[in-house]
């Protein structure tokens, strides 16, 4: 590891401003961002409910698990309004229908699943106060939950995020007379992003007064951000004297816990508001020696109309290193 390098690791304040700390900075061994711009953090000690948010939870859960939950919520509300139908008593619930005589609670069920969707076949009705006061109850509650499940609904389609596409790989490539750390992105989807600007840590541990801590230094980027991103952006940071990885090898990655840190950020021409992600690159995804492949095609078919080739973003083709570092 080279000791000749200028750039200074951001102090205790710029660690407290980043959000992790001094202690995991000098304890933490883990990797601290995953590929998938998820935190290695798990917060214990808070009550269930202290921390629980039922909105935020039902927002950023996968589909299959907000459906799975919405269906699970309809079935036990259902349940619920048919035992209170049948609380009432044997004939709180009147029938003109064959075959539901002897399924008294089924009968009671589907009674208040047409309640509370409203849709009333009217082959079940209601007899009597009480049980009407639970038709009313449960149209109330019905249109609530409709009207919150529509909402949710709403909520996520027209939630903006991004869905960037960072390389496999980051590669320690030839770059002019020296070496670069590079990485690929790519916009994940076929809407536009414009003004994307990227910002790269690097980390790793190092010994600080006998004591062994993780450092954090920000990464000189040859280009800070593009006006568009239409194609893919090649992140490059040149690796001169004046570089954090001056110096650095395979091993000093591996050695050090090295961890590269990206923050990527556009504006969304189609929500018209600012998205980021984020992800890292530990050692054992950083390449040396290798340069990514091209993945841009002139198409004839398509009044030559540039392409990219997603099939070729993450190829990469060996290269000869400078040794000039």
């Amino acid at each position: 590891m080279a000791t000749g390098a200028t750039t200074k690791p951001l102090n205790d304040q710029d660690l407290r401003d980043l959000g992790f700390g001094a202690v995991v900075s000098r304890e933490s061994q883990q990797r601290l961002l995953n590929r998938d711009g998820t935190f290695n953090v798990k917060r214990t000690g808070l009550g269930f409910w202290s921390s629980f948010s039922a909105y935020h939870a039902m927002l950023t859960m996968p589909w299959w698990e907000f459906f799975g939950a919405t269906g699970v919520v309809y079935l036990a509300v259902n349940c619920l309004f048919a035992a209170a139908y049948l609380a009432c008593g044997p004939d709180a619930l009147g029938s003109n229908a064959a075959g539901m005589e002897r399924h008294t609670y089924l009968r009671a069920f589907f009674f208040s699943v047409q309640t509370l969707s409203t849709i009333g076949y009217g082959q079940v009705i209601p007899v009597g106060t009480a049980a009407n006061a639970i038709v009313t109850l449960e149209s109330l509650v019905g249109l609530l939950g409709f009207a919150i499940i529509t909402g949710l609904l709403f909520a996520r389609f027209s939630r903006p995020s991004a869905r960037m596409v960072f390389s496999r790989h980051a590669l320690i490539a030839p770059y002019h007379d020296t070496t670069a750390l590079e990485f690929r992105v790519a916009n994940g989807r076929r809407n536009e992003l414009i003004q994307v600007s990227a910002t790269v840590l690097f980390s790793r541990f190092e010994e600080v007064n006998g004591t062994r801590t993780r450092r954090y230094y920000p990464l000189e980027l040859e280009r800070k951000g593009v006006t568009f991103l239409p194609l893919t952006w090649t992140v490059v940071h040149p690796i001169d004297a004046n570089s954090p990885l001056s110096g650095e090898t395979p091993q000093s990655f591996v050695s050090s816990y090295a961890e590269i840190l990206v923050l990527l950020s556009g504006f969304d021409e189609t929500f018209s508001a600012t998205v980021q992600t984020r992800t890292s690159y530990i050692p054992q995804e950083v390449l040396w020696g290798y340069r990514f492949a091209n993945a841009f095609v002139i198409s004839q078919s398509a009044n030559n109309k540039v392409t990219v080739d997603m099939r070729q973003f993450d190829k990469v083709e060996a290269a000869q290193l400078s040794l000039s570092r």
